[in-house]
């Protein structure tokens, strides 16, 4: 902020912050307001005594006061400088004439009041030449001494600047608020959004898996009814479509309880996968409990592997091994290509975000995932931290 800034900038900042105070707030504050308009009234009235139309003089002055002041305050509040300046202007006007009529105490506190105000919601160069006019005013009219209108002044002036920071304190203390609540409601949607893609993957790992594969099966069952084929056969499709049912189902249950938190069995899940595919299975490193999300992360990183062998490279020869390292395990999946070729009905299906969902999985996690060919078949590779 430069130096032109600094004394031409409104106090509170540049866009007026609207303050919702408690009930007992707004009770005091009333209540002061009612307590030093009967001071000034009673002051005005009791040092000097007017009679008959000399009544009306004084209670002008104090209603044009007080519409004048309740100018000034929505003039600052909404930061309107030539407003505020013009209602300044006229309470210094009211002053002056309550002080040649007689009414010191309401034109002292016009002039104290005014002074006083002028530095806390004023921009400063504004502000000082207000109270600096405010406070000449009461200087002449007062008729104390030059050491008391020295004080006067300077207790004035230096309460109004120390409400000035209190003001901006309190400013910058909601401001920070306003920030801290903004962090925190987007905080709040980036942890929802995290878990709206982690129920995604789920969804895919699980869900998609499971149905894709009994779909496959309970299509193949209908054309086989269609074409007339043996009952045996249209059965065995139908067994292996519940079988991947059961499989979804167990499936299911498992990431309900890695969604939990709870501890998932890796090496068993793996090593009852691997013994479904008919794969071979290689454990490096004592096998231990691993944190639910790398848990997670491993077995489904192990069927979508599988399931791809199976599908593009059927009848291939593939080897698994398993990894407990010391802060981290890795699981990883080859393959050799397939003799026939890919089943035609297997190889098609499925959506194809597999290999990047578990890329994502294992991104999220800190670690990594590397898929691609290898000496004529493919190799994938995962690594998480535990």
């Amino acid at each position: 902020m430069n130096t032109l800034e600094r004394w031409t900038r409104w106090p509170a900042g540049d866009v007026p912050i609207r303050e919702r105070h408690s009930r007992a707030r707004l009770v005091l504050s009333l209540f002061g307001r009612i307590a030093l308009l009967s001071t000034v009234v009673f002051g005005t009235f009791a040092e000097h005594h007017y009679e008959g139309w000399r009544l009306l003089p004084p209670i002008g002055w104090i209603a044009a006061a007080a519409g004048l002041f309740t100018g000034w305050y929505f003039a600052c509040r909404t930061q309107k400088l030539w407003q505020a300046l013009a209602c300044a202007s006229g309470l210094l006007v009211v002053a002056a004439l309550a002080q040649e009529g007689g009414a010191r105490t309401l034109a002292s506190v016009i002039w104290c009041g005014l002074a006083v105000l002028a530095v806390v919601r004023l921009p400063l160069a504004f502000g000082l030449v207000t109270a600096g006019a405010a406070l000449g005013g009461y200087s002449l009219g007062s008729g104390d001494s030059v050491l008391m209108v020295v004080a006067v002044a300077g207790g004035l002036g230096l309460l109004g600047y120390l409400l000035r920071l209190d003001s901006q304190a309190r400013s910058a203390q909601r401001a920070l608020l306003a920030q801290e609540r903004a962090a925190q409601a987007a905080q709040a949607e980036s942890a929802a959004l995290a878990e709206r893609a982690r129920i995604a993957r789920e969804i895919h790992d699980v869900l998609a898996h499971s149905l894709s594969a009994q779909l496959v099966h309970l299509e193949a069952a209908r054309l086989m009814l269609d074409a007339g084929a043996e009952r045996a056969e249209i059965r065995e499709r139908v067994v292996a479509a519940r079988r991947m049912a059961q499989d979804g189902l167990a499936e299911t249950r498992q990431a309900l309880s890695a969604l939990r938190g709870e501890f998932a069995p890796v090496a068993e899940f793996v090593a009852g996968l691997v013994a479904q595919a008919g794969a071979e299975l290689t454990v490096d490193g004592v096998p231990r409990p691993l944190p639910a999300e790398a848990g997670l992360a491993v077995r489904r990183t192990a069927q979508e592997a599988l399931t791809n062998a199976r599908k593009h490279a059927p009848g291939g020869r593939v080897a698994v091994r398993l990894g407990y390292l010391d802060d981290a395990v890795e699981l990883t999946v080859r393959n050799s290509g397939a003799p026939r070729g890919a089943d035609p009905m297997l190889g098609g299906s499925g959506s194809g975000y597999g290999l990047l969902g578990m890329r994502e999985r294992a991104e999220l996690l800190g670690g990594e995932l590397l898929a691609g060919p290898e000496e004529g078949g493919w190799r994938v590779l995962l690594r998480v931290p535990t």
